[in-house]
């Protein structure tokens, strides 16, 4: 087992399925040392979750759970880009989140913890990245959060 894999093991985590694109983009894109990890949402292995709003369906803990599937989802895409070799990769460089909330919330970095916290978890200090967290009026499928991701590699 790799090290991400053993250090998600550790907390009772596996990495799920690569999810295929649902539209006309790709899941992931290789350029130079980069990879551009589309935006990701928190179904896991196909099943449906975490569809609602911050705010009104969700409390801040629930969201960072879905945050948490959006991150198992992205690091799937990476390993899938470096052909499951784990030393290609260099660190994650930046989270780019999107949580649907109500108006009146104003908690969305906390709920992009979520994801932080699991990157740097699975990745150690390769996992320490710049981040946005915006709020939405909605998302795809009605989820409560969507993260994409750029990570740099050794090519």
């Amino acid at each position: 087992m790799t090290a991400p894999e053993k250090r998600l093991a550790e907390l009772g985590l596996t990495l799920p399925h690569v999810a295929p694109a649902a539209a006309n983009y790709v899941p992931y894109v290789i350029a130079g040392d980069m990879v551009y990890v589309a935006g990701q949402i928190p179904f896991l292995n196909g099943e449906k979750m975490h569809i609602g709003r911050l705010g009104a369906d969700f409390s801040i803990e629930q969201g960072q759970e879905a945050a948490k599937a959006c991150a198992l989802n992205i690091l799937a895409q990476v390993k899938d880009a470096i052909a499951g070799d784990w030393g290609h990769l260099i660190r994650c460089v930046k989270l780019g989140g999107f949580v649907n909330a109500i108006p009146e919330f104003d908690q969305h970095p906390a709920v992009l913890n979520g994801a932080s916290d699991l990157m740097v978890a699975a990745l150690g200090e390769k996992g320490r990245h710049a981040r946005f967290a915006v709020g939405a009026s909605n998302l795809p499928f009605g989820v409560a959060v969507e993260i994409d991701a750029v990570f740099q590699i050794r090519v």
